[in-house]
């Protein structure tokens, strides 16, 4: 028979493939369970407006079709909403999918990228994928060090990936500090800022990237539906960036990548800007609680500007996953991340919340 893997590309046959938050319908399957909370995949507990609801029923209609492959209409909303020319944009399934593309135009097995211990993984599959040499700084205090990553520059790095904030740590950078890291950078490296957690992040020194970028031709941004908007299930993301990056990506998009509905759905979600400010600060109300929590069961944590908690437990954290598992809880092992005895906390409703925190203080007695 013949070996299937020996002509595989070397990148991809290091890779193994990425690990999503497990879903409810498993977890009752396993177990036998009907009353199961989720707070695993950072997802809006709000879920989306209800103009989307209305919207999609609306378009159902014309699902033969195939969708607008330019994008123009949700193009013009989002150019408007970030003053930004709409040839500056790349719409993408999911920001996944345009991170995916960033690395298939400029990484190659000549090149580099570097990213951040305790990144997020997908920028270590793209790069590995596009055959190219990951470069993996390690982190201060759990956030990115950009000193260290400046430092790291070589001839051959393409791409500097930055999560802010990042993603599972919800750590992030200031302003002042990407400005200076921005301004000691060579301008032939291209920094990929993943800003999928933007709506979340509330600090007075919190970066705008899609502002710095008019400064920056460099700087890409990327942002997505998926956590503030409550479109998840739907996945469409964005990148902004400078218009020739633009037109490289889409270049090598698919076409079609993204579908009729998820376009109605961010069209819809841009209209209802009121919507996102009641999921921010239902996630602020539930960062709040949790954080008490961690603090009354004597739990370290990192303080967070995203939608999730990570949680230090101080010890091999797993067997506390399992027996949340078992009380009907789902959360998020990061040991792939390196951080073994941390578990991701998603913040959901004050119902879900509580759950999760009763469920561990039950496991902890």
């Amino acid at each position: 028979m013949m070996d299937f893997y020996k002509f595989a590309s070397t990148g991809i046959k290091e890779l193994q493939p990425y690990q999503p938050g497990k879903p409810v319908e498993e977890l009752e399957r396993e177990l036998g369970l009907t009353d199961v909370v989720k707070l695993a995949s950072n997802e809006n507990p709000l879920g989306p407006s209800p103009l989307v609801h209305d919207q999609l029923v609306a378009a159902l209609p014309e699902i033969a079709r195939y969708p607008d492959g330019s994008a123009f209409l949700l193009k013009q909303k989002l150019g408007q909403r970030l003053g930004v020319a709409t040839n500056q944009l790349t719409i993408g399934n999911g920001s996944n999918d345009v991170l995916e593309l960033l690395s298939r135009v400029y990484l190659d097995a000549k090149s580099e990228a570097i990213v951040s211990q305790h990144a997020f993984i997908v920028y270590t599959l793209a790069t590995r994928a596009a055959g190219a040499r990951l470069i993996v700084v390690p982190t201060q205090d759990f956030g990115q060090d950009l000193a260290a990553t400046l430092a790291a520059v070589t001839p051959q790095t393409r791409i500097i990936f930055i999560a802010n904030p990042n993603n599972p740590t919800g750590t992030w950078v200031s302003r002042p500090a990407l400005e200076q890291f921005l301004d000691a950078l060579r301008d032939d490296v291209l920094v990929v800022l993943d800003e999928a957690y933007f709506e979340f992040a509330s600090d007075a020194d919190y970066p705008d990237g899609v502002e710095l970028g008019r400064r920056y031709p460099n700087l890409v941004v990327t942002r997505t539906f998926s956590k503030a908007y409550g479109l998840a299930a739907l996945r469409i993301g964005y990148a902004v960036s400078h218009p020739d990056v633009a037109d490289l990506m889409n270049r090598v998009r698919q076409p079609f990548n993204v579908n009729s509905l998820s376009m109605v759905a961010a069209l819809a979600a841009l209209d209802d800007p009121e919507h996102v400010q009641r999921s921010v600060e239902s996630n602020n109300q539930g960062m709040a609680q949790l954080e008490q929590a961690c603090q009354r069961l004597d739990l370290g944590f990192i303080p967070s500007a995203a939608n999730f908690l990570t949680i230090d437990f101080g010890r091999d954290a797993m067997p506390i996953y399992d027996q949340l598992l078992h009380r009907g809880v789902i959360v998020r092992p990061i040991g792939v991340y390196e951080m073994p005895d941390h578990l991701r906390v998603t913040i959901g409703t004050r119902a879900e919340n509580e759950r999760f925190i009763n469920a561990l203080n039950d496991i902890l007695r």
